[in-house]
């Protein structure tokens, strides 16, 4: 991908080596976890693409998450540039998205943090992967998530890094269009539920970033191929199957890995935020 190495963003929280003790985000709140294979057993991780869960946690104002503004990274911080570049490249898309229909876009925060860090959803911890909280408007990465992107699930390439970011702000457009609230009125579980459509809609608001960058002439060879790579790893059957042996649709929360290249495809093809309806989607 093409990017400007040195891009510093407003929009980005640096905490990172701030510590953060407190609860974490584990326990009765229903949270939707996947199990990773890390190098000394399994551990329990929220997929990256986690946001359902979050919007269901029914307290924690998170002190601390006033903090705003970018500290301007340090010049070496190639991982940290280039979240922030993704970041307002893909804002400045959806802003103008947004214009374009009458509507305002407002801008969401990202926080780079370190072990852990209070949201406004609760305690967030390294082990959650990346995720958005709607109650804060921000989303939140530990940059140690990338390693374990590629080392443990096999995603390599810049551009998957990219995909993660997309998502979790697609997570942002929806709570903004106002579409997770009607969501919740729904059937949340199980392979056609709307924890499912949800998140492959992200997938496909991921897409349409993409499908922009890609006109823009920001996208390189193989970045494509290096995000539908990522969307191929995460899918609940592909996790499940290396958990246990066995694929249980009725505990799906986002999708087939199938079904997340397909409609991440789907947005990038099409550039057409229309055709990432997966609500009324007869087949996912």
């Amino acid at each position: 991908m093409r990017w400007d190495q040195g891009h510093d963003s407003d929009d980005v929280i640096d905490r990172r080596g701030q510590g953060g003790g407190g609860p974490g985000l584990a326990g009765g709140a229903g949270l939707l976890f996947f199990l990773l294979r890390f190098k000394y057993g399994w551990v329990a991780v929220l997929a990256i693409v986690g946001y359902v869960a979050f919007r269901s946690l029914s307290g924690g104002t998170g002190a601390g998450t006033t903090t705003t503004g970018s500290q301007h990274l340090a010049q070496n911080d190639t991982q940290a540039h280039f979240v922030a570049f993704v970041l307002d490249d893909a804002q400045q898309f959806w802003a103008k998205d947004f214009e374009s229909r009458g509507r305002e876009y407002r801008h969401a925060k990202l926080v780079l943090f370190t072990n852990s860090t209070p949201t406004g959803c609760g305690y967030g911890t390294s082990a959650t992967g990346p995720f958005y909280c709607p109650n804060d408007e921000r989303v939140y990465i530990d940059l140690g998530f990338f390693d374990t992107l590629q080392r443990q699930l096999g995603a390599k390439g810049e551009f998957a890094r990219a995909y993660v970011i997309a998502h979790e702000l697609g997570h942002h457009v929806q709570d903004l269009l106002g579409i997770e609230r009607r969501a919740q009125s729904g059937v949340m579980k199980g392979a056609s539920g709307n924890s499912v459509r949800l998140e492959l809609q992200a997938d496909c608001l991921a897409g349409i970033w993409a499908h922009s960058a890609q006109a823009r002439n920001l996208l390189e060879t193989g970045d494509l191929e290096s995000a539908i790579g990522a969307a191929s790893r995460i899918g609940d059957d592909v996790l499940q199957k290396e958990e246990t042996g066995r694929v249980r649709p009725e505990s799906f929360t986002h999708g087939t890995a199938d079904q997340r290249q397909r409609w991440l495809k789907r947005g990038y093809d099409t550039g057409d935020l229309a055709k990432c309806d997966t609500f009324t989607a007869a087949a996912l």
